[in-house]
């Protein structure tokens, strides 16, 4: 089976107990599909000495994680996103599906100065557009109403509490 997942990328887990975490990726397991990814799905491990010199005890390490528990982070954007495939220079590389940024280390000097372009585009598109919905959605101003005038400080609240002296009394 192919993955899309690569040594060397950072991920960011979806699911299972580490929902959140993002790490490097330190091997990958292609036939068993899975990733090892450092600080993510730490494990412990009672392990027994070897030799007298070695210390038994319990050890904690990473364990691996389902490759489909995890989604690599665009180094452009720094989103958690799918892997698309694109041909450049002749190869085929993989490619960020938010930013348009390659993933693959040969090709991201070349991309990522397209994909900031691209994105700083899209950016200034979407402030254009939220501010031209605001105008149009924005209420027109009314007739400002006089500030009621302040009571005088010797005033008092009189409030009426209840009197709890009939149960007091029994």
């Amino acid at each position: 089976m192919k993955m899309t997942i690569k040594n060397g990328d950072t991920v960011y887990v979806i699911t299972g107990k580490d929902k959140g975490k993002t790490g490097k990726v330190s091997a990958v397991y292609s036939d068993k599909n899975k990733v090892l990814v450092e600080n993510v799905n730490i494990v412990t491990k009672h392990q027994k000495p070897k030799s007298q010199q070695d210390k038994g005890g319990i050890v904690k390490k990473p364990a691996p994680i389902d490759a489909s528990n995890v989604m690599v982070v665009c180094p452009v954007c720094n989103k958690a996103t799918r892997i698309a495939h694109k041909e450049i220079d002749g190869k085929k590389a993989r490619v960020c599906k938010k930013c348009g940024a390659s993933l693959d280390k040969e090709f991201v000097k070349q991309t990522k100065k397209e994909a900031k372009k691209s994105i700083a585009k899209t950016s200034k598109e979407e402030a254009v557009k939220k501010a031209e919905s605001t105008v149009k959605s924005a209420p027109k101003p009314e007739k400002t109403a006089k500030a009621p005038a302040k009571k005088a400080e010797g005033a008092t609240k009189t409030t009426t509490k209840k009197s709890t002296t009939a149960k007091e009394s029994k």
